[in-house]
């Protein structure tokens, strides 16, 4: 079919146009095996999220007619009546390109463009793609990397992948923070902690390939529900501390606990999510390399990353768990301001307001636990992820007896 643009169709001498019922016989066939979608850009991925045919290989034919209909030269009609025609004996010796050009469906220069565009194409999403792994769809993007689900062919298991954009597939700063995050994350391996499987590179792009979490996170649930019942959320921030401190015994420190960073399975247990700012505990080369550098996300960084200090240990992780707990049972950050250096000026210099003062129904034990964890001292917060953990665990066996002297009274009653 001709386009805005193009050369004129075929004259009139041209086969004659399928009938209507012809048309609706064809577009009923079952399409081959090999017909698997051939990805044309980052955004059009499977839709059914199926490995069946993956590893069939492609035929060039077939995929060169379909990529004409993604380009707008032909329609799916126009390639399903000279699928069905391949099969008669009269056309059994042409090739399917050469059908479509005898029925006038793309002119003779329409095809040899196209075969050249499909080459450039081929060659650009070899290097594109990640051997051994199948795109289902874009989860997420942040402001340095796109996240996929994506199928592990091999072990036929679904996956997500972490994968840097072009733009700064070159830039050695992005690309080494990518690999640095795949390791740390390979050191780890805790049941509230999303699990590392590979890093590497295909063609021009990095990656990094971990567990996938169906759910959704702390952030979202807050968004929904304006905040979090204080025994769930006493729940979620011991799994996530029982994390940390799997963590910092191995010498890691997350450096970026967040709600964005926690997520949440269907089943409601929480997984710690991207450790991009993960640095070991006693990297004194790179801690000298930072100082004087604020990292972290302004709303629940510690004083300490604030203030780009060099010693940096366990307790700023249990700093930004507590301004997320903070969060979570009062649905307030614990720091507001018109910008994010206003509000890490706060961190620093400003006291703390007492979460029951911002939500009166709070338990005043669960306020004087999150006081605690964020202290601007790091000496005055609890000293490790088991202290604050033996803590909490306490104020959960008080939730449970509580309810358990509800119920007899209830009964009682």
């Amino acid at each position: 079919m001709p386009v805005e643009g193009a050369e004129e169709p075929a004259g009139a001498g041209a086969p004659a146009q399928p009938t209507p019922s012809e048309l609706n016989k064809t577009a009923s066939l079952p399409m081959p095996g090999d017909t698997a979608q051939y990805l044309t850009s980052e955004d059009e991925v499977d839709p059914h999220g199926s490995s069946a045919g993956a590893s069939e290989p492609q035929d060039p034919e077939l995929a060169l007619a379909r990529f004409a209909i993604t380009r707008g030269l032909m329609v799916q009609s126009e390639l399903d009546h000279c699928l069905k025609l391949m099969g008669e004996r009269k056309w059994r010796k042409k090739t399917l390109t050469e059908l479509l050009v005898e029925w006038a469906y793309v002119t003779p220069t329409q095809m040899m463009r196209l075969r050249r565009e499909f080459d450039e194409h081929r060659a650009h999403e070899k290097g594109r793609k990640i051997p051994g792994y199948k795109m289902i769809g874009k989860i997420g993007e942040g402001a340095s990397a796109a996240v996929f689900k994506a199928r592990q062919l091999n072990l036929d298991r679904l996956v997500a992948i972490k994968v840097l954009p072009r733009r700064f597939s070159s830039n050695r700063r992005f690309v080494e923070q990518l690999y640095a995050e795949g390791r740390a994350a390979a050191q780890l391996n805790h049941k509230y902690i999303v699990q590392a499987y590979d890093v590497g590179q295909s063609g021009e792009f990095h990656y990094f390939v971990m567990e996938y979490v169906e759910g959704k996170t702390v952030h979202d649930l807050i968004q929904e529900q304006g905040r979090i019942e204080e025994e769930q959320a006493l729940d979620i921030v011991t799994a996530v501390a029982e994390a940390l401190g799997h963590a910092h015994r191995k010498g890691l420190i997350h450096r970026d606990v967040k709600p964005k960073n926690i997520m949440l399975t269907p089943e409601g247990i929480p997984k710690l999510a991207d450790l991009g700012l993960a640095r070991a505990i006693e990297n004194r080369e790179l801690a000298r390399a930072e100082r004087g550098k604020t990292l972290g996300t302004p709303y629940y960084i510690s004083p300490e990353q604030v203030r780009g200090d060099e010693h940096i240990g366990p307790e700023t992780d249990i700093y930004s768990l507590g301004a997320t707990f903070f969060y979570m049972v009062t649905g307030r950050v614990p720091f507001e301001g018109a910008d994010s250096s206003e509000v890490m000026e706060k961190h620093c210099s400003e006291p703390l307001e007492p979460p029951i003062s911002v939500f009166p129904a709070l338990t005043p034990g669960i306020s004087e636990v999150i006081e605690k964890m964020m202290h601007k001292e790091p000496a005055d917060r609890y000293r490790s992820a088991e202290d604050l953990i033996a803590d909490l665990q306490a104020w959960k066996a008080y939730f449970v007896l509580k309810k358990g002297e509800e119920e007899r009274g209830a009964v009682g009653a």
